[in-house]
């Protein structure tokens, strides 16, 4: 068995990292009949099959020659680290970037049985035949450019990892912040709904008007021939177009629902200041209690206002990137945000 260098070891780790960006991102084109930039990164590596190719290499060389114990010890190797990235990066981002639930014997989703063996005759296929040619063309290259080759390569890794792992921390926020957003948007109507005692016509139309699905599908539909002419005048730019206008039309929507849910806290409020029923500790608790719902309808109204898209855009390329992402949940938040994309690359 050949020992590599450290610089050798790296220039491996990023080939097979480039090879496995070919693979997922064809395979998974295929599937969706459209380009996928596959992975994590925004640059043509996948650092999870570098990791497995290394830690197989690792585990598997000394042990070469005898298939069975190459089958094994690649199949454990490659096994755990699937396991142990899949978890760490759902506890960290809070979202699942492959799932393997619904595939017999898996464990807690991360990793599966099929997967598991698959893996294993991986590592034959690459210790027997994949490796070899690569590290005889390894081999033949210049070791004086080894190290600064590495180096070079490290760098310009380490500088997409962390814009690819801010983009991931954007996209955690991103679906706390919507969840959050319509479970409040919610409760928002549910209590002007209460205070207020509409007659029966009122709270229909009230409740039509500050339904969330609802509104959102109904601004959708007019919004539609606006949507057509933005598209026609940013052809060149055509993506970012479409979901700049929907991520606009969706807080437009929300505004509007918050709209109507001051109004009816207004006249709540005003209807509350003729009534004669209340004690005085009475009417000022239901007063404060209506100043509080005005204040958070407010802060909500302000915040959606003020948001920049930009870690929406960022959220919304990893979301292309891995289409089978799952985020237990937010699954609400994940699916409006999908349906930005989706939409976008229909055009």
């Amino acid at each position: 068995m050949h020992v590599y260098t450290t610089g050798q070891w790296v220039l491996l780790f990023f080939f097979y990292c480039l090879c496995g960006w070919v693979w997922e991102s064809c395979y998974v084109s295929l599937c969706q009949r459209r380009w996928v930039n596959r992975g994590f990164l925004n640059g043509p590596l996948l650092p999870i099959y570098g990791s497995g190719a290394i830690l197989i290499l690792f585990a598997t060389l000394p042990v070469e020659n005898k298939l069975p114990l190459v089958w094994l010890f690649g199949m454990l190797a490659a096994t755990a680290l699937e396991y142990v990235t899949g978890a760490a990066m759902e506890k960290l981002f809070q979202v699942r970037y492959w799932d393997y639930s619904k595939h017999r014997f898996n464990l807690n989703g991360h990793i599966c049985l099929s997967s598991s063996i698959a893996w294993g005759f991986f590592s034959i296929l690459l210790v027997r035949c994949i490796h070899p040619p690569i590290a005889r063309l390894l081999l033949r290259f210049p070791s004086f450019l080894v190290d600064p080759t590495a180096l070079l390569a490290t760098a310009a890794f380490t500088v997409d990892a962390v814009r690819s792992f801010q983009a991931a921390m954007d996209l955690r926020e991103v679906l706390t912040k919507l969840t959050e957003e319509n479970e409040d948007l919610r409760r928002l109507a549910k209590r002007a709904e209460v205070v207020s005692a509409f007659a029966e016509e009122d709270l229909r139309r009230f409740r039509a008007k500050t339904e969330l699905d609802a509104a959102l599908l109904k601004q959708r539909v007019e919004s539609g021939l606006r949507e057509e002419q933005a598209l026609r005048t940013a052809r060149k730019n055509r993506r970012m177009a479409v979901e700049e206008f929907r991520l606009q039309n969706r807080a437009n929507a929300k505004l509007e629902i918050l709209d109507a849910i001051s109004e009816a806290l207004e006249r709540a409020k005003d209807r509350l200041e003729s009534a004669a029923d209340l004690t005085e500790d009475r009417l000022a608790e239901r007063r404060a209690d209506l100043c509080e719902a005005l204040e958070r309808v407010r802060d909500r109204r302000s915040a959606i206002r003020s948001r920049s898209n930009g870690a929406y855009r960022r959220s919304l390329r990893l979301l292309r990137a891995n289409p089978s992402a799952m985020a237990k949940g937010f699954e609400e938040a994940l699916d409006a945000l999908r349906s930005l994309s989706d939409t976008a690359d229909r055009k």
